[in-house]
């Protein structure tokens, strides 16, 4: 295969269907059709291998990768389904860790298209890469796919599967032209993963959202678990080599003292309780996961499934971070972090997209910081000269940047050794800085 070949096969994938990433709200299917329809032209490719499940507005990432990673740890050959990728397509589609091949992709895409001559689906983007990681996982005879909703639920192509754990991470106002405009409403859509039978575990326990995701499991008849009501992180400190020690409990009586995990963000501790809880479930249906596989697959995340961008130290001197948090609760789990993170002066790289108002966000960023303004380099992205003028609004002062590249350049000649650079505001800012 040349590299030619993948190029026009991403380009098709990129140019050629609707992709919600790019163009926003108008990709967004409000049917299963096409799903079930590409999945019975390809044998019904889930029911060949074990699932778990995974929604939220926030931790959804984080928490699909870390049980992925305890999985491997486990010895299980394990697929993993995310979304969105940052610097390549195929981090959406890998198995312990290792992302599908270019030649697969390739191969599998042209298939599609010749049977597709007979077939006439028009799928988005997304369902076609849902289809894509279902058949590449059967052809590679995995054991388990932890499968992460791309959005709401209900909808997502991702549902058809029948897991053997739902996880729904948290419920937060995100993509609310499509999902609801509160809390409830959004929670509705998520709670649309919960299935007979299958135990569901809830990350965390909102007033809002309690008696919606209650209903909804009565109403299918499976059990119901609140993570956060069994496990909480007690505190958690930097250890030598980097990574954070947590000491969790359950009940609280100490439950894993000195718990490794490599992933940095203090948000991790909303996420971890939801993993906990799902393993021991896992293990009620006869998986295998010792306390010391879930010790080493919580230590290694980032080798064992190549994560990127979360709480990402991507420099030293000045200390220089991204993430890609980009929602009002992501973001304010953002500025937390950064008010306990020691630094002379913040240099901060900020650009959104523009299908969505960003005074939520804006209001919530610091004051006391450099902003180096920015439109990432994709149709979505707000103007980031509009973005300051409605950034001024809310004390927030800064320059305006035509790329993002540049901002950061930028940023690293102005920053002193003891300053900070942060990258963040949304996903496609921070895929352009790594």
């Amino acid at each position: 295969m040349n590299s030619l070949d993948y190029k026009a096969t991403l380009d098709y994938l990129f140019s050629q269907l609707p992709m919600f990433q790019r163009t926003g709200p108008a990709a967004y299917k409000n049917t299963l059709k096409n799903t079930l329809k590409l999945d019975e032209c390809y044998g019904h490719p889930h029911r060949k291998y074990r699932t778990v499940h995974v929604a939220g507005t926030n931790g959804k990432g984080s928490v699909s990768h870390m049980l992925a990673s305890v999985l491997q740890a486990a010895g299980y050959k394990t697929g993993l389904y995310t979304s969105p990728h940052l610097k390549d397509f195929r981090e959406r589609i890998k198995i312990n860790g290792q992302m599908m091949p270019e030649s697969a992709v390739v191969d599998w895409v042209g298939n599609f298209k010749a049977n597709n001559e007979l077939w006439k689906i028009q799928p988005s983007f997304f369902e076609l890469t849902v289809a894509m990681a279902f058949d590449y996982f059967a052809h590679q005879e995995i054991d388990v796919a932890v499968m992460e909703v791309g959005l709401g639920g209900r909808l997502d192509s991702t549902n058809i599967i029948t897991p053997d754990v739902s996880i729904i991470t948290n419920i937060g106002l995100d993509h609310t032209n499509l999902l609801g405009d509160t809390l409830e409403k959004i929670a509705g859509e998520k709670a649309g993963i919960i299935k007979e039978e299958v135990p569901v575990v809830i990350g965390t326990t909102q007033s809002e959202t309690v008696p919606v995701f209650n209903a909804k499991a009565q109403e299918v008849g499976t059990s119901i678990y609140f993570a956060d009501q069994e496990y909480n992180v007690a505190y958690s400190m930097l250890s030598i080599d980097g990574k954070q020690q947590l000491n969790v409990q359950k009940q609280g009586k100490d439950a894993f003292p000195e718990l490794a995990l490599d992933l940095l963000g203090q948000y991790q501790h909303k996420n971890i309780p939801a993993v906990l809880s799902a393993v021991n479930l896992l293990n009620e249906k006869d998986y295998k996961i010792s306390e010391d596989n879930l010790r080493a697959g919580l230590s290694n995340v980032v080798s064992n499934t190549g994560l990127l961008g979360r709480w990402q130290v991507i420099g030293n001197n000045p200390l220089t971070v991204c993430d890609t948090g980009h929602n009002e609760d992501g973001i304010k789990s953002v500025v937390q972090q950064l008010k306990n993170t020691a630094y002379k002066q913040l240099h901060f790289i900020f650009g959104t997209v523009g299908d969505k108002d960003p005074g939520k966000v804006l209001a919530l960023l610091p004051k006391q910081a450099s902003y180096y303004f920015v439109k990432a380099d994709i149709a979505r992205a707000m103007d980031a000269a509009e973005l300051a003028k409605r950034a001024k609004e809310f004390g927030l002062i800064g320059q305006v940047y035509s790329s993002v590249n540049e901002a950061y350049e930028k940023a690293k000649s102005c920053a002193d050794k003891n300053d900070m650079i942060f990258v963040g505001g949304s996903t496609f800012v921070v895929a352009e800085v790594l």
